[in-house]
């Protein structure tokens, strides 16, 4: 009686299907940051391209909207994503109009749509993140394992975005709230699907990630002009990489959010299940 042939991971195919887990990770990534690729080629195309009857931070608004808009009504975006982002905005913006009063960068260029020295599109570039988180949770098909009680993680996610705001009279907190960070998640983790598999990471590290990501973006949306630093007004140079702390704490932010939108849904789902995950 013949045996059946056995299947043997050879380094040839382990090879071939890293590499096509990860040409599949990095598509699904591509398509979650359609948004922020937007603002990205708004920002390069108004830098090269001058359009004399309106500011090119008012054009930068009009694109962001549009944009929104074409992903709403092509699907790419939910009812309730547009809700999540619309959130991110506001978020965004009330941390825009402190930090350029308090000096820590500015917006140099003219625009009608500016609010006490702040453009209104610049509320799109946290909303960007959001926008991203909530992509690629749907596309990846995330599930949070062992994810802390709101109890926890509310409380922590209010303290680092004040501490934003209160580390300019008081002691800045972010070393003790990016301790609590590992401490709270040290044991949380995110899965994700990539075509039949499901893969594991820790939570904390990929805070870290998405936060050093975000880092490369403010290098080249601040060489694009979208802000400016007070060691950049002479001429532009890189971001100081004491920020990477600052993305880190504001990308635990956004994802408590989206993560806490996420449970309370799912707990709608099960009561009705005719509702919709965000």
């Amino acid at each position: 009686m013949t045996q059946p042939q056995q299947k043997y991971n050879t380094p040839m195919k382990i090879v071939h299907d890293v590499w096509n887990y990860l040409l599949i990770f990095g598509t699904q990534q591509a398509l979650s940051c359609v948004f922020p690729v937007a603002i990205f080629g708004a920002l390069a195309l108004t830098k090269v391209v001058e359009v004399p009857w309106i500011p090119r931070y008012d054009l930068i608004l009009l694109i962001c909207l549009l944009v929104q808009w074409l992903m709403y009504r092509t699907g790419l975006e939910s009812k309730d994503e547009l809700k999540v982002i619309a959130v991110f905005h506001l978020i965004g913006l009330a941390l825009e109009l402190y930090k350029v009063q308090m000096g820590s960068w500015a917006y140099p260029e003219e625009g009608w749509s500016k609010i006490a020295g702040v453009p209104l599109y610049s509320g799109f570039m946290y909303a960007s993140v959001a926008s991203y988180l909530c992509q690629a949770w749907r596309r990846l098909d995330a599930q949070l394992v062992r994810w802390p009680s709101a109890y926890w993680t509310v409380p922590l996610g209010a303290v680092i975005y004040l501490n934003f705001f209160t580390h300019h009279f008081i002691p800045d907190l972010r070393w003790f709230a990016t301790a609590a960070v590992f401490l709270l998640f040290f044991r949380s983790a995110v899965t994700f699907v990539l075509k039949d598999r499901r893969f594991k990471l820790p939570l904390a590290l990929s805070f870290v990630l998405i936060g050093f990501f975000i880092w490369i973006a403010e290098n080249i949306t601040t060489f694009l002009g979208a802000w400016q630093y007070p060691n950049q007004r002479d001429g532009w140079s890189i971001v100081h990489i004491g920020k990477l702390s600052s993305w880190f704490l504001l990308v635990i932010v956004s994802f408590i959010i989206v993560a806490q939108l996420k449970v309370q849904k799912a707990e709608l789902d099960q009561k009705n299940p005719s509702n919709h995950m965000v």
